[in-house]
């Protein structure tokens, strides 16, 4: 007979030790990658569970995913620090969290009086299986030479 699961706690927030700071569900947050060579992974905290001891902590993140890690890659009108919210949900160590951030809209990341590395921002939901984006087209800003700026649409897939 296969050995019964032990009862998991949801939990309200948790204070990640090793950052000294407390996270809730709708916090983001940087998670370190098994390959050391790479970037932070940013999520979304979704819930937190511990066994029925208060050990053991998982967080259920919603990932966000880089313009390189999706199928279309890197585009030109993206911005360094832009990340797009997928469907792809996971069951993580709560120890992996390296760090509180800030996903901001397109909108109040431009109003930032200074963007520090724990600032990105987010324009579009990515379908992580097909592929697919929405909105599937966006406002593409230019700027000129001449010291203004004008905006056209660009198809994001094309």
């Amino acid at each position: 007979m296969a050995k019964a699961k032990a009862p998991r706690r949801t939990l309200e927030s948790y204070t990640v030790k090793s950052i000294n700071k407390t996270i809730k569900p709708g916090d983001c947050v940087l998670m370190r990658p098994s390959d050391p060579s790479k970037s932070s992974y940013v999520a979304k905290i979704e819930g937190i569970e511990s066994d029925a001891r208060g050990v053991n902590v998982k967080v259920r993140v919603r990932w966000y995913y880089r313009p390189e890690e999706s199928i279309g890659g890197r585009r030109q009108f993206h911005g360094s620090k832009e990340v797009f919210l997928s469907d792809h949900y996971d069951l993580q160590s709560a120890d992996t969290i390296e760090a509180k951030c800030m996903v901001h809209s397109f909108k109040s990341y431009t109003k930032l009086d200074a963007v520090g590395n724990d600032d990105f921002f987010c324009r579009f939901e990515y379908n992580s299986s097909t592929g697919a984006f929405n909105p599937d087209r966006v406002a593409v800003y230019v700027a000129s030479l001449f010291g203004f700026s004008f905006t056209y649409e660009d198809f994001f897939m094309n």
